[in-house]
Order: structure tokens, then sequence, then C-alpha cells
């Protein structure tokens, strides 16, 4: 079982009650390992006035209780658990992945042609590009736990919307700069919306509120409108959940 790379790190206090943990190494992919790693672990060790580690791309938000710890002790514990991932392999744990359907263009994608002319290349090719790929989640944001991914291979970043939208529509599957999502929850946005799934992501009835993890894996596939309307209501679920009787 391999170590983990453990990326260069500074930290910086955020306020009185939260550091920012960032890493900087030249890997892009050994950053983000050592953010959620350290996240997983902070998470796991349950310090004392540690209220959550909230990992992005290449850094990690450490909020805690100014009351019940210093800015200084919570540095120190983070040190301690970086030093903890220098020393330890790295996870076994498999990830989970996720078929998504997808109606690309027309009503549920209004901006596919907009990305295709930017790009100078067809809408089929921005279709194909997108589902040749999969995508691995690297963190959850806005609105309601979004499952940010490194986006498609476009020539170019994609610029977002001068106007952005007041609603965009749970399921829409969207693009912008170098980066790739799906929207949950109805709300606004100024991503450049591509197409929509028809599947359920979001179920706040649910703990967690979506069914994917940081880590997963992602597969988006082209689908027809009538697909759609079929697939409309089922819950995104992993692969292996799909499997089961």
């Amino acid at each position: 079982m391999s170590v983990l790379t453990v990326a260069p790190t500074e930290i910086y206090e955020s306020g009185d009650s939260a550091l920012r943990v960032v890493a900087i190494s030249a890997a892009s992919e050994d950053n983000w390992l050592t953010v959620h790693r350290l996240a997983d672990w902070l998470e796991d060790c349950g310090a004392e006035g540690l209220h959550a580690a909230v990992p992005t791309y290449d850094s990690v938000l450490v909020e805690f209780d100014p009351v019940m710890v210093s800015a200084g002790q919570m540095r120190a514990f983070v040190k301690l658990g970086l030093g903890e991932l220098g020393r330890s392999a790295g996870s076994a744990a498999s990830p989970r992945e996720f078929d998504v359907p997808v109606v690309y263009g027309g009503e549920f994608g209004p901006d596919l042609e907009k990305v295709a002319d930017y790009q100078g290349i067809s809408t089929e090719d921005v279709i194909r590009l997108h589902t040749e790929k999969t995508y691995t989640i690297r963190c959850l944001g806005a609105p309601a736990g979004s499952p940010m991914m490194d986006g498609p291979a476009f020539p170019k970043p994609v610029p977002r919307l001068k106007d952005p939208r007041l609603s965009v529509p749970a399921g829409a599957v969207s693009v912008a700069g170098r980066q790739a999502v799906i929207a949950p929850a109805v709300a606004p946005g100024g991503w450049c919306v591509i197409g929509q799934t028809p599947l359920t992501v979001l179920n706040i009835r649910r703990e967690p509120l979506v069914p994917y993890k940081p880590g997963d894996i992602l597969r988006f596939r082209q689908i027809e409108v009538g697909d759609f309307h079929a697939l409309a209501g089922n819950e995104l679920a992993p692969r292996e959940a799909e499997a089961r009787p």
C-alpha cells in the first residue's frame, strides 16, 4: 500500500474562529488529496472545540470555538494531523461510481450552442467531450451540495454568463471555466447550462442530503427526451446500489 504524498501547506487565520490550510504543491492532485485526507483526519479525531473541516480543491477551512480552543492550539493540532498523514498509507476505499443520464441542448440545455460557438466546435463535439471522460467530485459547493468537478477537455475555458439566470432548474448540467457541475436544487446561476438530468439529486429526507461525496466518480451519458420523462422522479444512486435487488 502506497504512502500518501503530503503537499506542503500554509496556514492562515480566517477571522477569530477558523484557520485556512492551503496546499501549495505544483501537483494539483497531491493538493487535493492532502486537504481532503486532512479534513477526514480532523473530523475523525474530534478535537475539543473543532466545529468542522470543510475541504475544497486545494484548501480546507478549519472552524473552531475560540472560547474552547485558541487559534494557536488548533494550528498545532492541524500540524499534528499533517504529520500523521505523512506516516499513513493512502486510503484503500474505492470511489463509488454514478451514471448520470442527460438530455443536451434545446430547452434542457439552452447554452449548448453558445458554448460550441465560443469553442469553435460543433454541438456534437461539445457533447462528445462532455461524455467521453469520467469526473472525480473534488468538493461539494453551493447550492445544496453541488458536485464540483474538473471540466471537459474543451479547447478554452468557458466564460460565465454576462447576465446570470434568476432560476436554474434542479438537475441542470453546467460548465464554466474549467469546471463542471450538476445543480441539485433550483437556484440562481451564471454557469452555462448545456443539459439536464431527470434524476433527483437532492433529497431533504435523506442523510446525507446528496448521495455522493468528494472522491466519487460521475459519468454523463446522452439520452433522448422520451427517456428523460421516463426516468423523471428516479433518484441518483451509485451503480452498486442500482444492481441490488
